[in-house]
């Protein structure tokens, strides 16, 4: 026959290991969110950025392009 105290014991056992988990799960989760935010804002930023380097190419207009490296490169 098992011990109702013993039994009890287990499950609030189990029960600290849930919350324990429940906590770390939701850590996470903000942990993932809070990255998606900074990749979307990253995006945002390269995005920006391009475009201003496409600007800045299309107003250069008539520069020659680079002079290509000697042969002996």
């Amino acid at each position: 026959m098992t011990n109702p105290d013993s039994v009890h014991a287990h499950i609030e056992a189990l029960e600290v290991r849930v919350a324990y988990q429940d906590k770390m799960i939701e850590d996470l989760n903000q942990a993932v969110i809070d990255q998606w935010k900074q990749i979307d804002s990253l995006k945002r930023q390269l995005n920006e950025v391009l475009d201003r380097v496409q600007e800045v190419e299309d107003n250069a207009g008539g520069v020659a392009a680079p002079e290509p490296p000697p042969p002996h490169y």
